[in-house]
């Protein structure tokens, strides 16, 4: 079983049967200020997902999917996220320092108070 708990670790926010959440559907739940730091979520699916301001630091974020996620406050940094898929997420406010992406068809258009030093790009 995994639960995932906010970043005060008080309030349980989610949680599965499963033993691993590499590959896990996790569309359309309210994850805002989950602690999710150092957590393997390859290929996780957060399509339309709020996670505003959840804690993402040193994850592996490899290929999983954001579409449409609300992302606004989220912490990344140093995480990776090779392959993931960003189109239409909210990428406000959010922290990259030390994080590894891909950006080929990444659009930044609209986002705000993004800071992207310190970004490892993956080739």
């Amino acid at each position: 079983m995994i639960e995932i708990y906010d970043r005060k670790g008080f309030t349980k926010i989610f949680e599965t049967e499963e033993q691993t959440l590499v590959g896990a559907t996790l569309a359309n739940h309210d994850l805002t200020n989950a602690n999710l730091i150092q957590m393997d979520l390859r290929r996780a699916n957060f399509q339309n997902c709020n996670l505003s301001d959840a804690d993402l630091r040193l994850a592996n974020l490899e290929d999983a999917n954001f579409a449409g996620a609300n992302l606004k406050g989220v912490d990344f940094s140093g995480a990776n996220l090779t392959g993931a898929n960003l189109s239409g997420a909210i990428l406000e406010e959010i922290k990259l320092h030390g994080t590894t992406m891909h950006l080929a068809g990444l659009r930044l258009l609209q986002t705000h108070h993004l800071d992207i030093s310190e970004i490892v790009l993956a080739s």
